[in-house]
């Protein structure tokens, strides 16, 4: 489609819109879990950050129901961002999980840094007995001591699909929806990025993919992990266990991978 303009007359004046080539159309973009009947959704930077959490419960060896709770935990505290500011119940609260420095959760520049507040909110959560099993709010509220101890149920729904998607025991169920990516990728950077989470994964990149070799829910893990971070890191497709997410189309599709091969392409030169 050629761009064109066209004069539109509003209030009395004459306006210039310039119509929109197809590679220009808007696109609302966001990333949904579907687990059973249910879809939950959230923009791709809130996306990434329940990524993180989730990645940090798995390489921790940590139980889905550890990320369910700390993703519900998240949400309710700040919206799945990492934000730099707190409130008047706790004005030097900080970062996803609005952790407060004079309470001992550590400096305002760690709890700032996703990776640590998500390790920092673990350690204190498996040092409740029987969290495995406690409802998610009272797990939460054991770790958080908020002044509003029933608002993390509210989030248990969305908190499950996502952390059963992210930590692989879903396998396909997290897609996102986004626009063509607007620089270069680094295959490189997607593999540091994984491990700063996941720890060790090894892996060899070729050109613009990298490809690493998983198994079971920690292949899906990880492969969610790199949907859920397409839009950071320039990530144009996934595939993993015979099946490919592709940035433009946004769902999973059928492909043909090797067992157990999961690969990651980015934005950049055709391998």
């Amino acid at each position: 489609m050629l761009t064109a303009l066209a004069a539109v007359v509003v209030g009395g004046a004459v306006v210039a819109v310039r119509q929109l080539d197809d590679s220009e159309v808007l696109v609302r973009e966001r990333c949904s879990a579907t687990v059973g009947a249910d879809t939950f959704e959230l923009t791709p930077p809130q996306a990434a950050n329940a990524a993180l959490i989730s990645g940090v419960a798995v390489g921790r060896g940590l139980p889905a129901r550890a990320a369910t709770i700390a993703i519900a935990t998240a949400i309710q505290e700040s919206r799945l961002e990492n934000i730099d500011y707190g409130d008047d119940a706790g004005p030097d609260s900080r970062g996803l999980f609005q952790q407060r420095p004079s309470q001992g959760w550590g400096s305002e520049e760690q709890i700032m840094m996703p990776l640590y507040a998500a390790g920092a909110f673990y350690d204190a959560l498996v040092e409740v007995p029987g969290y495995e099993t406690l409802p998610v709010t009272v797990a939460a509220q054991t770790v958080q001591r908020s002044a509003f101890p029933d608002a993390y149920a509210d989030h248990e729904p969305e908190s499950r699909a996502f952390a059963s998607a992210l930590t692989g025991h879903s396998p396909a169920a997290l897609e996102c929806t986004l626009r063509e990516p607007s620089a270069t990728g680094d295959p490189l950077a997607v593999a540091s990025a994984a491990e700063e989470v996941f720890g060790v994964l090894g892996g060899t990149v070729e050109g613009n993919r990298l490809t690493v070799e998983l198994d079971g829910t920690a292949g899906w893990a990880a492969a969610h992990w790199a949907v859920a971070h397409a839009s950071a890191l320039s990530v144009t497709s996934v595939a993993y266990s015979g099946l490919e997410w592709v940035r433009s189309d946004g769902g999973w599709t059928p492909t043909t991978t090797a067992p157990g091969t999961l690969t990651v392409t980015v934005a950049g030169a055709t391998p």
